[in-house]
């Protein structure tokens, strides 16, 4: 391999079509021509003695010697981005992208309405929020940070715990007066009830008798969508298996008068050099901030009924965290709806 011929602008090409997985779409990115960019992939290869991608009509794909010099590349560019950050003026405004993987129930009910808080201190940061089911690849690329609800992590990745997700049923009022409500949590297989295929996935870790009941009901509807649940239990399509904030975000969901269906631990995961990222350190400090605030008394681990979250909240002090000014504060919920007694 002929180390002269490499060069920064190859590889930061390289890094753009890798990040893409397309020529083309590097090529707009960068304002280059398609050509152009074809014709320094080609060069770097060149160079290595081997290719980086496998070429396809869908794009391209790294080898995995490509996702090798990926990783260095990504360490050439965090050793630069040092570079300028402590030669900068101190109060240098954070610059930068950063990728967040979340399932679809805490990315975009609760982490996405706050972004505008997290921008509001970092205006030149732009998050990219991926939303899923799978377990994401943090040592490739399929994320820089990512909310998981699996204890079990590659080595080289660093994990916090950011709070125990409470699951219980929620239904429409309409639902309820038409079928009842069930009495116990055992009485749940007498309903319509509705269920996310990641639940499946996470049934090992819930409590031995609820996963004994979760395989005794008769789920009427099963999908790998939050949405796709809430709206059904509104319309009165049956009791959801929902996080117990919904209750509160949407007052058309009724929280039943039962206690928790399941708890579930989460975490927040990256790896060292995403935290060595400014924008990186921004948003996962912001992050652990949030599910921290007393707004988050949601994921602690005992779990708050619906019904007492009001009443919690006002028990809660109020503080201005002026070191913080992108925290939330508590109370920034809308009233949801009633509970049936």
């Amino acid at each position: 391999m002929s180390i002269d011929r490499l060069d920064w602008d190859t590889l930061r090409v390289f890094r753009v079509v890798a990040e893409l997985s397309s020529m083309s779409a590097a090529a707009a990115r960068l304002g280059e021509s398609p050509p152009t960019i074809s014709r320094k992939i080609d060069e770097l290869e060149k160079s290595l003695g081997t290719h980086v991608f496998l070429r396809s009509t869908r794009g391209v794909e790294l080898t995995d010697l490509g996702k090798q010099v990926l990783r260095h590349v990504h360490s050439m560019a965090d050793a630069a981005e040092t570079l300028r950050r402590e030669t900068a003026s101190t109060g240098a405004v954070v610059t930068g992208s950063i990728t967040l993987r979340t399932g679809d129930g805490l990315g975009p009910y609760w982490i996405a309405p706050r972004l505008s808080q997290f921008h509001k201190a970092n205006p030149k940061v732009q998050v990219r929020m991926i939303v899923g089911d799978t377990e994401p690849d943090l040592q490739g690329e399929d994320a820089q940070i990512a909310i998981s609800f699996s204890e079990s992590r590659p080595k080289g990745v660093i994990a916090h715990k950011l709070g125990v997700q409470h699951y219980v049923g929620l239904a429409s009022a309409g639902y309820l007066a038409e079928f009842g409500k069930p009495e116990n949590i055992h009485d749940y297989h007498k309903h319509r009830c509705i269920l996310h295929t990641s639940y499946v996935h996470q049934v090992e870790r819930w409590a031995p008798r609820m996963s004994e009941l979760r395989r005794m009901m008769d789920f009427a509807f099963i999908t790998n969508s939050s949405t796709a649940i809430a709206e059904t239990c509104a319309k009165g399509g049956g009791i959801g298996i929902l996080p117990s904030f919904m209750s509160v975000l949407d007052p058309r969901l009724v929280p039943l008068e039962l206690p928790e269906f399941a708890p579930v631990r989460f975490w927040i995961n990256y790896t060292e050099r995403v935290r060595r990222l400014p924008q990186g350190m921004a948003l996962i400090d912001w992050l652990r901030l949030l599910f921290e605030s007393p707004e988050a008394i949601w994921f602690a681990d005992d779990f708050i009924h619906p019904r007492d979250y009001q009443d919690k909240v006002q028990e809660l002090p109020l503080p201005e965290t002026p070191g913080h000014p992108n925290l939330p504060r508590a109370g920034g919920l809308p009233r949801g709806g009633g509970i049936i007694r």
